[in-house]
């Protein structure tokens, strides 16, 4: 059975992405910092192995990922899918903490799963595996009053360029997908919050979540010679293209 390891799993994309892999027959560790939604999937999915930790936790990181593989015994993807969007505004008006926050979930948390993912699938045997980045559309056009979203973004595109060239000798395949606004919570707020601020604005168009979550499975069930190495899904109708 091909295993992988989705953190942010517990709502969104990563919640929909679980449950995409665990109905085509993987075993999913769902990593999360929230216990009860993971459990919840465990109950419903005798495949799915919950995992506590917090993306941000050096120790908590590694112990999660040597609780799968003593389980499983190999890693065959990591979805590395946690982000966080902080609250917006001009870079005068964004507090640090937004910042440091941004930087802590989507840059330094992807770091440590996919450094994690890296040493395991290296040491595994046979070698190898894959490693899907989750970007975003603001990795290449981003929205305004989102500068530590946008270059948290920015920034995960060059990890996985760097991990997909140092990858190569080790048949470990990296890469990613930028997707645009899916159906989930995070995005639900974003639209209210922009339809409260200017009620004449035309409301946000957003794809169901289910169909990022195919994207994924799409990605992770290609032979390791394959590799999608980057993958842009949205809504037909978002603004991405001449948005400016």
């Amino acid at each position: 059975m091909k295993t992988i390891l989705i953190t942010g799993a517990s709502s969104g994309i990563g919640r929909a992405t679980a449950e995409a892999f665990l109905n085509d027959g993987w075993t999913v560790g769902a990593l999360a910092r929230r216990a009860d939604p993971l459990q919840d999937l465990a109950a419903a999915h005798a495949n799915a192995i919950p995992l506590v930790a917090d993306v941000t936790d050096v120790d908590a990181v590694e112990a999660a990922f040597s609780s799968f593989l003593d389980k499983t015994g190999r890693l065959d993807v990591l979805f590395n899918n946690a982000g966080i969007f902080t609250p917006g505004g001009t870079i005068d008006e964004i507090p640090l903490s937004s910042w440091f926050d941004a930087v802590a979930v989507n840059l330094n948390g992807m770091f440590l799963c996919a450094r994690a993912a890296f040493a395991a699938m290296r040491a595994q045997d046979p070698q190898g595996g894959r490693i899907i980045n989750n970007g975003s559309i603001a990795a290449h056009v981003p929205r305004p009053h989102s500068i530590p979203y946008a270059a948290t973004k920015h920034a995960v595109t060059g990890m996985t360029r760097s991990l997909s060239l140092d990858g190569r000798p080790f048949d470990i395949a990296c890469g990613q997908i930028d997707i645009g606004n899916a159906a989930t919570p995070m995005v639900e707020a974003l639209s209210q919050k922009l339809m409260a601020e200017d009620p004449t604005a035309e409301p946000q168009h957003a794809m169901p979540v289910e169909d990022a979550a195919r994207s994924v499975l799409h990605m992770a069930n290609l032979p390791l010679q394959s590799n999608v190495q980057f993958m842009t899904v949205m809504a037909t109708k978002m603004p991405y293209i001449g948005r400016g």
